[in-house]
């Protein structure tokens, strides 16, 4: 299944509720909740409280992508916020298996992201532990950048690799994606896209809809 998981740091914070419910009813599936700290990347985002007040506006699937030092520290209290699925970064978890392990733990779905230039050796251990391997396409810390073209190959060579281990993690794509370039991207393996300015810039229920139409096309070409 190829899922959409609208960004909500592309949304207007001043209307945040009406922004969620329109990419809901669209029929977006995820909600993808960018975490930031200042330290990790450059940029603040929000955090625990906002997504604790979101979790009662919509049945969505909250995928929290904690872009922060150690997230270890914070995996419980997120998962208590209402996460689905947490996914943290190779290049800021000093135990990579224990954060992923007690991300399960938690009863959450575990995922983990790798920036743009990161090897996939970084996580080729814990890909039998994870649900989602989460591939940046830009380098973290601000919404609308350009996507980097050699990320699909990234994305294609994750895809053998799952499929020579047997594994159905899903991948997902964070960064400049677009509705000109997102078949790319499904051709090449990842089956979770993340959009933010692509998908609330504009009418985001309309966006959503030309995204999903892409995907049953692509969907309808494989069967």
């Amino acid at each position: 299944m190829i899922i959409l998981a609208p960004s909500l740091l592309g949304a207007d914070f001043k209307h945040l509720e009406q922004d969620i419910k329109a990419v809901e009813q669209a029929g977006a599936m995820y909600l993808h909740l960018d975490v930031m700290d200042g330290a990790f990347v450059p940029s603040i985002s929000f955090g625990m409280p906002v997504i604790k007040a979101l979790r009662s506006c919509t049945d969505m699937v909250f995928d929290v992508h904690m872009m922060v030092e150690e997230p270890a520290r914070y995996v419980d209290v997120v998962r208590e916020c209402g996460a689905d699925l947490i996914c943290v970064h190779a290049e800021a978890c000093k135990h990579l298996d224990s954060t992923v392990r007690q991300i399960r733990q938690s009863g959450a779905k575990a995922g983990v992201a790798l920036n743009p230039a990161t090897s996939l050796a970084a996580v080729e251990m814990v890909l039998p532990l994870v649900d989602m391997v989460l591939v940046m396409s830009v380098n973290p810390g601000f919404g609308g950048q350009k996507f980097i073209p050699y990320t699909v190959e990234k994305v294609r060579s994750l895809r053998r690799k799952l499929d020579e281990m047997g594994l159905a993690a899903d991948i997902q794509v964070d960064g400049g994606v677009t509705l000109a370039n997102v078949e790319e991207l499904l051709k090449a393996g990842a089956n979770v896209i993340v959009a933010g300015t692509s998908v609330f810039q504009g009418d985001a229920g309309e966006n959503v809809g030309r995204f999903l139409e892409i995907f049953d096309r692509y969907e309808s070409g494989l069967r």
